[in-house]
């Protein structure tokens, strides 16, 4: 049968389906890469925020310098340095036409080679640096007219022992710290000893606060003496630290010495002798006197078990606990 001729040819179109292939999975992937890094990315944020101001200090430094590895303070804090908050100062090592700047850096590259002597020795200077420029700005600060130590700077005393810096807050006559026969600060006594809190603070070295009273004793029978005196003394001046923002984990020794120690030996009995003595220890001497050493609870002793010695904790050992009782011995002499 022929065609019409207005009739038209029908068409008929056909669509093909087009598949992802092997390409329908590609966004999966990037998706699990964003999501790791987003993970990574708020552990990072996390653990930051647990950490303290001079553990991001040191991290920071280590990230600036890869190759300083001569960290020894408490949270990888450099014992080269004093206040962490204050930019260091502008040497003659930061001219790069200085021979004494490349001197500095072969220093820096030998100390991963020294033995453990010398590197012994390299901390123990560098901490006695430390407690060198301590020693400075307490005195500058003790002097400075606005300050709350200028008038009872007489009243202070700086000075180095077998044990480390010692500052002594000692009595004067008209003007003790304490109220007569009691561990009651006097309120100018505070005042000093919230001050000294952020000073002493500036380094990673552990304190020692011991209490010491005069001659004098207590009426016949009594059963608080000079030793329950100056023990609640030192324990004051302790708290009195603490609320001037020191951190207590600082706080190694806490001790009262009665008068068993007189600044005068000839004279127990005069006020000069009632004293706070605020001792910041070598890191040596701190690790001696057993400060945060603890003991494996696998190496306690079992029924029929030997008792097996607890591992001596990381660190350079320089003083054994007999050296510091000796050394102890010397200062009390002074």
């Amino acid at each position: 049968m022929e065609k019409g001729a207005n009739q038209q040819p029908i068409i008929i179109k056909k669509k093909k389906g087009h598949g992802h292939g092997h390409h329908g999975g590609s966004w999966k992937v990037a998706l699990a890469d964003f999501m790791t890094a987003m993970m990574a990315f708020f552990l990072l944020m996390w653990l930051l925020g647990s950490t303290s101001t001079e553990e991001q200090k040191a991290i920071a430094a280590h990230f600036k310098d890869p190759g300083s590895e001569f960290v020894v303070g408490e949270g990888g804090a450099d014992l080269g340095i004093i206040s962490q908050d204050k930019p260091a100062p502008q040497t003659q090592a930061d001219d790069p036409n200085d021979e004494s700047a490349n001197d500095q850096e072969a220093t820096k590259d030998d100390i991963k080679d020294m033995t453990d002597d010398q590197l012994k020795k390299e901390m123990e200077r560098i901490e006695s640096q430390q407690l060198e420029e301590l020693k400075k700005q307490l005195e500058t600060e003790i002097n400075a007219l606005d300050s709350v130590f200028q008038q009872i700077k007489d009243q202070i005393l700086i000075d180095f022992t077998a044990l480390g810096l010692r500052i002594q807050i000692v009595d004067k006559d008209q003007r003790p710290m304490f109220d007569v026969g009691s561990a009651n600060l006097q309120t100018w006594s505070s005042d000093v000893l919230h001050a000294l809190a952020p000073i002493l603070d500036k380094v990673q070295n552990k304190i020692s606060v011991t209490g010491h009273t005069d001659a004098t004793p207590y009426g016949a029978g009594a059963t608080y003496t000079n030793w329950e005196l100056s023990a609640d003394r030192a324990n004051a001046a302790r708290r009195a630290l603490l609320e001037g923002s020191y951190p207590e984990g600082k706080v190694a020794t806490v001790q009262g010495m009665g008068s068993a120690a007189p600044l005068l030996v000839d004279k127990p009995g005069e006020p000069i002798n009632r004293r706070i003595a605020i001792i910041v220890l070598k890191k040596a001497v701190a690790e001696a006197l057993g400060s945060g050493v603890g003991i494996d609870s696998g190496n306690l002793i079992k029924s029929g078990d030997t008792f097996t010695k607890p591992t001596q904790p990381a660190g350079p050992k320089i003083l054994s606990p007999t050296e510091v009782d000796d050394a102890i011995d010397a200062e009390n002499a002074q």
